[in-house]
């Protein structure tokens, strides 16, 4: 490395990492340091990237060529691919001592650590030389100073911590996609895995949980307080919250949907009566409804919300009223290509089409991926006998249900055990 001697490992998470051809490799999540006898600061040995399918890999310290604001750049093409793992003598900087709690050894105050320098001698060696801490205050309403010290001058950077926070690693992960912030919390430890799941929002935690595994979904959620659990409940999409209920025992699953709200329960406990593999069970029960008098306009305007996935946000579906499902009478739907065709004051009940049988609430998941494959779709009504609305089956939903039980767990990618250092 040579354009800097000084980084601080918690701007470097999220970087990208190039080869020597200007090809992007993947992106920085952590640094690997050694640790050393004698209370010496620990050496640098690497850095681990995340590639593609989120397989996270070791950077020998010594493959690395540069490392400026923007970018990590690499002396070589040829990487070992296989998954990182870090060795009983190492340390992974941001996991394992960011907000970790500390003492300032020479004046026996309380700290937490905000971030932590690697630095290089004349021999191109990289060490934790310095850590910035934060004292820790007596007042509620007070920041303690923000200090830079030597690794020698403070004590529990290294053994069990006496407790470790999650403001600072939660605000490096604040702009990471929920599928990337999952892939985070499958590296940590149970213990911080379930603090940093805590420390989230209801939102940003129920997006997290649709990303990972089933059996750590469980796991999250029964860390929490029940009510809390709930809520958490509330901001799923149903048919992901009916998913991650049916992993629960039957008591428990009772429990939760008893405390939320009657409204929010109630298309949830709608999903979970349909059989396994079935449009009934795989579908969502809240895709994008409009009346046949709306405007084509006041439709477009619809789809543009942020919160709609691209699958969700592709197609209007048109019935009667009540456009809540199950709504009054489907009428058929219409893509937003063909929307963006019309004139902005043309009804919706002028546009949709309705020649594409909708699906049966029983229909299997293998007629499903035949039909929507057939017509090139990416979302499919589901109707009940009286023709009324009562959900939707997106690609995602398809896909999820096709792909093996374990598709999340980034265990099961791997392709041979692999190591750090």
């Amino acid at each position: 490395m040579t354009t800097a001697t000084k980084v601080f490992v918690a701007r470097l998470a999220g970087l990208t990492v190039f080869d020597p051809n200007g090809d992007q490799v993947g992106r920085v999540r952590d640094a690997v340091a050694r640790l050393r006898m004698g209370g010496r600061p620990p050496q640098v040995v690497g850095l681990v990237a995340e590639i593609a399918m989120r397989r996270r890999i070791f950077l020998p310290i010594g493959r690395i060529t540069s490392v400026d604001a923007d970018a990590v750049v690499l002396n070589t093409g040829t990487l070992n691919l296989r998954r990182f793992s870090k060795r009983p003598d190492e340390l992974l900087v941001l996991e394992e001592l960011l907000d970790r709690r500390v003492t300032i050894s020479a004046a026996g105050r309380a700290a937490t650590v905000v971030d932590v320098a690697m630095e290089a001698n004349r021999l191109g060696e990289w060490t934790l030389h310095r850590v910035a801490v934060r004292e820790l205050s007596g007042r509620l309403t007070r920041r303690g100073h923000l200090r830079q010290l030597e690794w020698g001058e403070l004590a529990g950077l290294v053994g069990q911590p006496e407790a470790q926070g999650t403001a600072s690693l939660l605000a490096m992960l604040d702009q990471l996609r929920p599928a990337d912030l999952a892939n985070v919390l499958q590296e940590l430890s149970d213990t911080r895995r379930n603090e940093v799941a805590a420390a989230l929002d209801d939102e940003r935690l129920a997006d997290v949980l649709g990303e990972l595994p089933e059996h750590d979904q469980v796991e999250i959620l029964a860390a929490l307080d029940r009510e809390r659990a709930a809520d958490v409940l509330e901001e799923m999409d149903p048919d992901d919250a009916a998913d991650l209920l049916a992993e629960l025992p039957k008591v428990e699953q009772e429990v939760l949907l008893d405390l939320m709200q009657p409204d929010e329960a109630e298309p949830v406990r709608a999903l979970m009566k349909y059989l396994p593999g079935t449009a009934g069970s795989v579908m969502t029960s809240e895709p994008v409804i409009m009346t046949p008098d709306a405007t084509v306009a006041e439709a477009l305007a619809r789809i543009r919300a942020p919160q709609l996935s691209p699958a969700m946000a592709a197609q209007i579906f048109v019935s009667r009223a009540p456009t809540a499902t199950p709504t009054g009478r489907y009428l058929g739907m219409a893509h937003f290509q063909k929307l963006l065709r019309e004139p902005p004051a043309e009804l919706l009940g002028g546009v949709v089409d309705n020649d594409i049988d909708p699906l049966d609430p029983e229909t299997p998941l293998p007629e499903i991926t035949r039909r929507m494959a057939t017509y090139d779709l990416v979302s499919m009504p589901v109707v009940d006998n009286a023709d009324r609305l009562v959900g939707a089956v997106t690609v995602d939903d398809v896909l999820d249900h096709l792909l093996p039980h374990d598709w999340r767990d980034r265990d099961s990618q791997d392709l041979a055990p692999g190591s750090g250092g």
